[in-house]
């Protein structure tokens, strides 16, 4: 068996509830601001936020909240944020996040399946979340998180109580979050990750990650999902950075708390760094404070990031990770990056390049799917062994459904999912290399790229393009551009101009809704 260990040296885990893991410097840095809201400029230092997490635990465990239940959060980023993601989890619960934007449908889908007993949302969103309830059957009313006298619903300020301590878990079984998973197919599942699970992950990402107490971190990317749950909030406030937070992404706003805040880190997604590298509004700030930007959740085509490097004036790195492995497995260390590598493999994981059709182990420098072995691993999913059994193995590999390869040094590169590659005559074709070729020219802000079925081809790729402001490109003009730059089994077979293309909240490429609109078109 071929396996490719991580070439940094293990770190020290240690197995422990994950809230007295994440504020252990509150006392110490009681006064520093840990969590500033940008558009409103009101914060909590860390005092307050340890003060208000323990309160909060107690009032939730007074009235009735017990070690195991299961509280959902309905809130885009603020200072709450963690107040309650950390207090469900002092009162030994686990917290189910869910994504704001959802419909009622979706939210009492996910507040069924989790089983949750208690929800909590912020004042924007207590409407669905009432008409949720009221689907699943979620007995009691909104608790509203960020109003003391909200229209509807119970104010979160009443539930405040005697603080308490941690109530007792088990770390490594007992699970405190329940984010769920798109997935590529079906209905979404949710991950069930233990308190070591969120632990372990931070101390594994220590030298990759390189967190700093005083590194000030803008916080854009969602809280409920992984990558803002854990590298930002989590991460952040564990090595003592200051977060500011955003309730939604707006550019000129991103680009003005960078400099009124002096920001130091900004973890972003691809549709973010697009936007670094060729918005005219970037010239118009000072991002000089800036050290690092790093990009993660889907692929980011090398040409892009150099692009933004040269704007914003740092380096721009890569990392790769999912829902299922709390998320960290590779990650830049600082001044070690190469252009198109997601990084290392982080410390204490191991990692196998799996050929999909034989089931052998791969070498270095030869392509196949990316299997993670590692103390960040899942537990499973929950209500659902089948999708956990087509995950996980018996050996405890998780097979991440991601085309990869690792070079002589180490680097991994994520060449595409393994379920989104097109076919053509037997040819595999990445649309993240034909992506992230399409937005290197001038007169294209973003691209996607699905496999449209062909009569002799089997699929040829399909482009989805929107053109810059002004652009005068045509599908032939994109197409000549395209086929100068590749083997010809890889050309586009046909272009479409679109207004946006659609994407996740953490910036996946939303390729079903794009062959949805295939099947529902003439063209």
């Amino acid at each position: 068996m071929i396996v490719h260990s991580s070439p940094l040296p293990d770190e020290p885990l240690s197995s422990q509830p994950v809230t007295g893991f994440v504020l252990e410097r509150a006392a110490e840095l009681a006064d520093q601001p840990a969590v500033i809201d940008g558009p409103g400029e009101w914060s909590l230092t860390f005092g307050q936020l340890a003060q208000s997490v323990h309160a909060l635990a107690g009032g939730i465990a007074a009235g009735g909240f017990q070690r195991g239940d299961v509280a959902a959060l309905i809130a885009p980023n603020s200072p709450w944020y963690p107040v309650v993601f950390h207090a469900v989890a002092v009162a030994g619960g686990a917290v189910t996040t869910v994504n704001p934007t959802y419909g009622p449908e979706e939210i009492a889908y996910q507040l069924t399946d989790s089983g949750a007993k208690v929800v909590l949302a912020a004042e924007g969103f207590a409407a669905q979340a009432r008409q949720a309830m009221g689907q699943a059957g979620v007995a009691g009313d909104v608790v509203v998180i960020d109003a003391d006298s909200p229209s509807q619903g119970v104010p979160m300020q009443s539930l405040m109580g005697e603080p308490i301590t941690q109530v007792e878990v088990d770390p490594h079984d007992d699970v405190v979050v329940l984010p769920y998973s798109s997935g590529t197919t079906g209905l979404p599942k949710g991950v069930m990750l233990t308190h070591a699970n969120l632990v372990n992950n931070i101390e594994q990402c220590a030298s990759s990650i390189a967190s700093q107490s005083g590194d000030v971190v803008l916080a854009v990317l969602p809280f409920f999902h992984i990558y803002g749950m854990q590298v930002l909030m989590n991460d952040q406030l564990h090595h003592g950075a200051t977060l500011v937070t955003m309730p939604r992404f707006d550019l000129a706003q991103v680009l003005s708390l960078i400099e009124r805040h002096q920001v130091t880190r900004f973890f972003a997604v691809p549709p973010i760094v697009l936007a670094l590298a060729k918005h005219p509004a970037v010239a118009d700030f000072d991002l000089s404070s800036l050290r690092q930007v790093l990009s993660g959740a889907a692929p980011l085509g090398a040409e892009v990031a150099a692009e933004a490097a040269g704007r914003v004036g740092c380096e721009v790195v890569q990392g790769y990770g999912m829902t299922e492995l709390s998320p960290i497995t590779h990650a830049t260390p600082p001044g070690n990056s190469k252009p198109g590598s997601v990084g290392l493999t982080v410390a204490n994981t191991e990692a196998r390049i799996v050929d999909p059709d034989s089931g052998e182990g791969q070498p270095t420098n030869v392509e196949g799917e990316l299997w993670i072995r590692g103390p960040q691993v899942m537990k499973g999913y929950l209500n659902n062994p089948e999708a956990t059994a087509e995950t996980l193995d018996g050996d405890g590999w998780l097979h991440t459904g991601d085309i990869a390869r690792i070079d002589g040094d180490g680097h991994v590169y994520i060449v595409d999912r393994l379920k989104e590659l097109i076919k053509v005559k037997g040819f595999q074709v990445a649309p993240a290399e034909l992506e992230a070729l399409l937005v290197e020219h001038p007169q294209i802000a973003d691209a996607a790229v699905v496999g449209l079925p062909d009569d002799e081809s089997g699929e040829v790729p399909l482009a989805f393009v929107v053109a810059a402001p002004d652009a005068a490109i045509d599908e032939e003009a994109v197409k000549a551009f395209v086929a100068k730059q590749v083997a010809t089994y890889k050309q586009l077979g046909e272009v479409r101009f679109t207004e946006a293309i659609p994407k996740s909240a953490s910036g996946k490429i939303l390729r079903r809704d794009l062959r949805a609109s295939m099947e529902g078109s003439d063209g």
